[in-house]
Parts: C-alpha cells; structure tokens; sequence
C-alpha cells in the first residue's frame, strides 16, 4: 500500500468507524422506528462524505500553501479557524437532518448550535492534529534527507575540486624533471617521457574516479621516482616494502603520489649528500596501513610552513570526506633526520569509484 492508498483507507475507515460508533450510541440511548432508523443510517452515510470531502480539502489548502512553514502561532490560529469552520457546515448540515428525527422544538436555537458546533469540533480537532503531527515528522524527515543529499553532493564536488587542484601542481614538477634530461640524456628523456605520459593517463583518470587500486597508485609513483632518480641519480634512494595481499585495497588517486612528492621536495632535495624515501604498506585489523618515510625535518625554519602546506591539507580533508572518522593521518619526526607519513583506511567503508 502506497502513501495514497493509506491516505484514503485511514479517511473513509477512520470517519465511518467514528460515525458508526456515534450511530450506535444514539440507538442505543433513544428508540426509533424502522423509518427513522432508515433516517439515521442515510445521515450517517451523508456524514461520512461531508467528513472526508472537508478534511480533504483542508489537506490540499494545507499542502498548496506549505502551512507547515508558518510559525508556530499562525499554524494553531489558521487551524483553529478552520476546526470553526467545518463545524459550523457540519451543523448546517445535521440540524435540517436531525430535525426529521430528534425533536427540537422545545429547545432553543442557540443551544442547539452551540451543541451541534462542540459536537463536530471534537473528531475535527483530533482530525487536525493527528495530520499535523503526522505532516510535522515528515517534513523533518524530508529535511533531514535533502541535508544528507546536500551534504553528499557538496563532499563530493569538494573531493573533485581537491584532486583537480593536486594535479596541474604535479604536473608542473613533472615537466620540470624532464626538461632536465632533455640535454644531458635524450634517451632518458625519452623515457621519461614514456613515464610521464603514465602519469598523465593515470591523472586523466583520477579526476573521474573517487578511487583507485593501490596497484595503480603505487604504479603511478614508480613513475614519479623514476623521473626524479634521473634527476638526484645516487642522491635518491628508493626502498618499497608492499604487502601484495594490499594491492587490490581501494584508494584516493593521486594521494600518496602528493606524499611522495613532499617528501622529495622538503627532504631529499634538501639533503647535503643524499637522501631516501620509503614506502610500506600493510593491512590488519580491517585497515589498511601505509607508511612513507623520507629523509628530513617537519619543523625547520624554512619548512615549517611548507610541512602543513597544501597538499598535506588536501590529503586530510580527502580522507574525511572519503571514510569519515575512520581514517587518520598523521606526519611527524621519527628521528633528527626522518619524517614519517602515516595513513589509515578502514577496509569496512564503502566508497563509489
């Protein structure tokens, strides 16, 4: 059953089970002949359309002018006008039937409105605030449901935008690496080119997926450290210690490859003779561990800006809007000459590639 369909089963079966119940009550108190109880059924009958047809259309006016937005005050007035005044039909409507039946004659007018009006104002009443109650929840429900979506829609632009921001900067550090090896080795400029052009197929497809395997991931950073081990040549040393049970494990593109580049930038350039970078990566307790150390100081005079700089930002945010409170990172000083990079994906989370 659809909401329409239990919208009009709780209308027509709520009213004719008051109706009756309010029919039973008066067979029960007065007696009446076979036409007078004739009488009373066709009125019954007569009540539960009026009923309906007045509720409902309180429905649509409720509806097409968006009362649940009012405040507080102008909701209960309105209400308590329109309770008023579907009362006040449903007496024009009874007393002319009525009088067929009850004998009305000896009382006076006033009363017998005033009665009628209290009379049909009750299941009004009830009528009214059982609806508004019911329209109140599922507004808010709604509500909360267009926050969701919102929220969603804004985390994932925002995820694009970060990804699309990484890249033009990598890309630029690229280029600068083989424009190096153009004069000093053409045919290690051709491969860097060769690398290059890897990394810019992977780039391509980064800002159109959510994530990654860390196999593609990890590829893409061969290519970068390829490039850059022609440019340090011994300067930089490059050690890989992956748990291959890691490599179907989905990540952010281009993340660690931002990470990897930090560590080239702010520690093996830096180094006086030579430097090193090192990834790990290992899986345990429904998470997925990776590790990139590098030679190093996070606090120095000169880097201390550059150690919380953008793309290490970039990489917090990403991994909150991805996995929530589950994931973590962290950077710090292993040592006087080490930094360590550390990351935690839970494997539990489901993101949309």
């Amino acid at each position: 059953m659809n909401q329409k369909q239990a919208y009009w089963f709780s209308q027509i079966m709520g009213w004719t089970f008051y109706l009756l119940t309010f029919l039973i009550n008066h067979i029960a108190m007065f007696s009446f002949n076979y036409d007078e109880f004739s009488d009373l059924i066709g009125n019954c009958v007569v009540n539960i359309i009026a009923c309906i047809s007045l509720t409902h259309f309180f429905r649509m006016i409720f509806k097409k002018y968006n009362w649940i937005k009012l405040p507080i005050l102008q909701l209960i007035f309105r209400c308590f006008g329109v309770i008023l005044l579907m009362a006040f039909v449903m007496t024009a409507i009874n007393i002319p039937l009525d009088s067929e039946i009850i004998n009305t004659e000896k009382m006076h007018w006033a009363l017998i409105d005033i009665s009628y009006i209290v009379t049909w104002s009750k299941p009004f009443t009830i009528w009214i605030l059982l609806y508004v109650s019911y329209a109140y929840t599922n507004e808010r429900k709604n509500d909360a449901i267009e926050r969701i979506k919102l929220q969603t829609s804004v985390e994932a632009s925002e995820a694009k935008i970060l990804r699309a921001q990484m890249n033009p900067h990598f890309m630029f550090n690229a280029l600068n690496s083989i424009r190096a090896l153009i004069v000093e080795n053409p045919q290690k400029a051709q491969t860097g080119i060769t690398q290059l052009s890897n990394i810019l197929r992977s780039s391509l497809v980064a800002d159109r997926r959510t994530t990654v395997s860390l196999k593609e991931e990890l590829k893409t950073i061969e290519d970068y450290l390829g490039l850059e081990k022609v440019r340090y040549e011994e300067r930089l040393q490059v050690k890989w210690d992956i748990d291959e049970n890691t490599l179907g494990v989905q990540v952010p593109p281009m993340m660690l490859q931002t990470l990897v580049e930090n560590a080239i930038k702010h520690g093996v350039q830096k180094a006086l003779r030579w430097g090193f970078v090192e990834i790990n990566t290992s899986k345990s307790d429904d998470f997925l561990y990776i590790k990139i150390r590098n030679t190093g100081r996070l606090y120095t005079t000169e880097s201390k800006s550059e150690a919380g700089g953008f793309g290490l930002i970039n990489t917090i945010k990403r991994l909150k809007l991805l996995y929530g409170e589950k994931a973590n990172f962290r950077i710090y000083e292993q040592d006087e000459l080490t930094v360590c990079a550390e990351i935690t994906i839970p494997l539990d989370v489901l993101v949309t590639t």
